[in-house]
């Protein structure tokens, strides 16, 4: 197998992680931890595994006049972001929370507009409008509830702040990733987002009933320090290194397909008619707005 294929193959290992992760997630909140709880138990779990793989490598001097622009990839890509998921995703439900999470490139395309003054063609501002109209249709006219989705309309708002913080910190880390190594940059991330998680979640955390935990319980709880934080990242950055970072992009959209497919299996969520429009409307919308982008790759 040649090094290309590793990197599609490494890219799908990723897409297919983030996908069980909507279910295996769902599955432990509210009941055996909160969600905030949740993040500072995985952004600690990731904090000390990067730090631990940092060991391998060289030691990098991060330059004093970078920290507020670190501190703010921090708070936007592992508070705020992670946070707000995880909120979400006990409030609503895997699907959605996979089909909203597609909006990405075009929250991106339009806070990339906004503070880089890169231009909007009408077509990518159709497809914005399109996309839009997909998350308002789930949040406004969607089921307001369902066994374990106490507020899916809240949980999907939270999941349309979740993508755009996640747009946040890419535009805020990009003059980072040419300056530091990815090792540096994600274990100085994750100390600064677990002092900031800290206060946040730690009630939340105190109140596991570590001691009488199930096995199936500690695995998933593994699975999304090790499987979705740690993982995944690696697998990206690995495949980077063969791929484009427009074709890496592309995989998000792997992420709706695979997350309905395990909700479905552990009966976890349902398809109905509203969310497949809802589906179709965000997907043509993303398409519009990014298609010379994928085209170029």
């Amino acid at each position: 197998m040649n090094a290309r294929s590793l990197a599609l193959l490494a890219a799908t290992a990723a897409s297919t992680i983030y996908g069980a992760n909507h279910t295996i997630a769902k599955g432990l909140m509210p009941q055996v931890i909160g969600p905030y709880g949740f993040i500072l138990l995985r952004v600690s779990g990731a904090a000390l595994l990067f730090w631990l793989i940092s060991l391998l490598y060289p030691t990098e001097k991060l330059d004093k006049k970078d920290f507020w622009r670190m501190l703010a990839c921090a708070f936007f890509g592992m508070v705020l972001n992670m946070n707000m998921f995880f909120k979400g995703l006990e409030l609503s439900t895997p699907i959605n929370s996979s089909v909203v999470i597609t909006l990405t490139p075009v929250l991106l395309l339009v806070l990339t507009a906004v503070f880089l003054k890169e231009p909007i063609t009408w077509m990518k501002s159709i497809g914005i409008g399109i996309g839009l109209i997909g998350a308002l249709v789930l949040i406004l006219f969607g089921l307001k509830t369902q066994p374990n989705a106490p507020n899916i309309p809240l949980g999907n708002f939270f999941f349309i702040i979740n993508a755009t913080s996640y747009a946040f910190y890419l535009i805020l880390v990009k003059p980072l990733v040419a300056k530091y190594s990815s090792i540096t940059l994600m274990r100085t991330f994750f100390l600064m987002a677990l002092l900031m998680n800290l206060p946040i979640g730690f009630s939340q955390l105190h109140e596991v009933p570590w001691t009488a935990l199930q096995f199936s319980e500690i695995w998933k709880m593994a699975f999304v320090i090790v499987g979705t934080t740690v993982l995944t990242y690696l697998f990206n950055i690995y495949a980077l290194k063969q791929l484009s970072p427009s074709t890496i992009g592309a995989f998000i959209y792997l992420q709706p397909v695979l997350a309905t497919i395990f909700a479905l299996l552990a009966g976890a969520d349902s398809l109905t008619p509203l969310r497949i429009l809802a589906a179709v409307l965000i997907f043509v919308g993303v398409f519009l707005s990014t298609r010379k982008q994928f085209n170029a790759s």
